[in-house]
């Protein structure tokens, strides 16, 4: 999802679009040969398993992709001397805290199998690739999903009445379009290293995130409020996935667009 914006919207530079089959990060001498191969630039490291719930019941492949492919692309990068940025998750923090997540706070994997995989492969970047930017995003929607704002317009096809969304879990809903034109201005500082949060500024519960949802898309969707114990899942997921940007202030990168005003470009141009 996020990939296929960064195409969108660097369509003015030269981009090699790498995948399965042929782009497997989990071998080591195949992703090198690839990399030495196009020499590029920069290598915008997108590639992970980000299903949380199967993360928890496939702990070895997410440990291979997450941390093991991570470990492969930074190695490589650093080889050849080329640039890294990497994506990462909200899920390296715990979410008890009652603020918002500064890049300065200490990660700790968290209670997911998700979270702690990130979280390694982060260590796995600033081990082998010096030169790297880590880029940490949350409740991500962009094109063509999957996405929660996706999923709720699915879901509100005029058959359900009423739709139970959980309401005591608060993040920043972000666009993948947002966070593409961000990295756009961290790639014209050449010299910038370290971790960076990447959200959009504001903050709402799913409840909310989906009542902004079908508003902005004209759906008469009633939404009813619910607790995280009304829908058990194989993960547990973080009551506080706020992160905030000190980062980017820190080095003078604009910020980030309220969540509201992307979500409302967002819905505009893709529904």
């Amino acid at each position: 999802m996020l990939g296929r914006t960064i195409c969108e919207v660097f369509s003015d530079v030269e981009i090699i679009v790498t995948d399965l089959p042929e782009a497997d990060i989990t071998d080591e001498n195949g992703i090198d040969e690839i990399i030495a191969r196009h020499r590029p630039d920069v290598v915008i490291h997108c590639a992970a398993m980000t299903a949380v719930d199967r993360c928890e019941q496939e702990i070895d492949l997410a440990y291979r992709l997450n941390v093991c492919g991570s470990a492969n692309v930074a190695a490589a990068c650093n080889r050849h001397g080329i640039r890294l940025i990497a994506i990462s998750t909200d899920y390296v923090f715990d979410g008890e805290s009652d603020l918002p997540y500064t890049e300065f706070d200490l990660p700790t994997g968290g209670r997911t199998v998700y979270g702690r995989t990130k979280y390694a492969g982060e260590e796995a970047v600033r081990t082998h690739c010096p030169d790297h930017v880590i880029c940490r995003v949350s409740w991500l929607y962009g094109k063509g999903g999957p996405s929660f704002v996706h999923a709720m317009l699915n879901l509100a096809d005029g058959t359900r009445p009423v739709l139970k969304v959980v309401a005591d879990q608060c993040g920043n809903p972000t666009s993948a379009y947002a966070v593409a034109r961000e990295l756009r201005e961290i790639l014209r500082r050449p010299n910038l290293r370290g971790t960076f949060h990447l959200t959009c500024e504001g903050f709402v519960s799913w409840a909310g995130f989906a009542e902004e949802i079908f508003r902005l898309a004209g759906r008469k969707q009633v939404v009813l409020p619910c607790t995280t114990e009304e829908f058990p899942r194989p993960a547990p997921r973080p009551k506080n996935s706020r992160l905030d940007k000190m980062g980017l202030r820190a080095a003078g990168l604009p910020m980030m667009p309220d969540w509201r005003d992307a979500l409302a470009e967002f819905i505009a141009k893709e529904f």
